[in-house]
């Protein structure tokens, strides 16, 4: 059992860059799930990847985009703005771009916490990748 008591503020800058290509700046953290603050700058599409163990939600904050997310024959696109939220399940390709002039930007909530950076691989997308 995780029996921290820690308490994080938004950093202003990035700490990593995700596998994707988007801005992370990383929030709190417990055994059973971990939360990211990510961002996509105007104009920037992520790199199409999957996920080998986690399953994410995430909860859109500013800006607006498109989230498109593909498993097996399935495939969705999806408008996304403040307020809407999201599953990427494990093995869900999945891909992502900002539309209009502000930064699209979103928490993340990575169940179970992020393992490392082999925990995503790279897939065929449908947009063009700026990464």
């Amino acid at each position: 059992m995780n029996d921290s008591l820690d308490c994080k503020q938004l950093p202003e800058d990035f700490d990593t860059l995700a596998p994707d290509g988007s801005e992370i700046r990383l929030l709190a953290a417990a055994s059973r799930g971990s939360m990211v603050h990510c961002t996509l700058n105007p104009g920037e599409v992520s790199v199409a990847v999957a996920h080998k163990t986690v399953e994410e939600v995430w909860y859109f904050l500013e800006g607006t985009g498109q989230v498109w997310r593909r498993l097996g024959d399935r495939e969705r696109i999806v408008d996304v703005s403040p307020g809407v939220s999201l599953t990427i399940p494990v093995g869900v390709h999945f891909q992502f771009r900002t539309v209009g002039d502000r930064p699209l930007r979103f928490v993340i909530v990575t169940m179970p916490p992020w393992p490392g950076k082999d925990e995503a691989y790279p897939v065929p997308g449908r947009w063009p990748a700026d990464g």
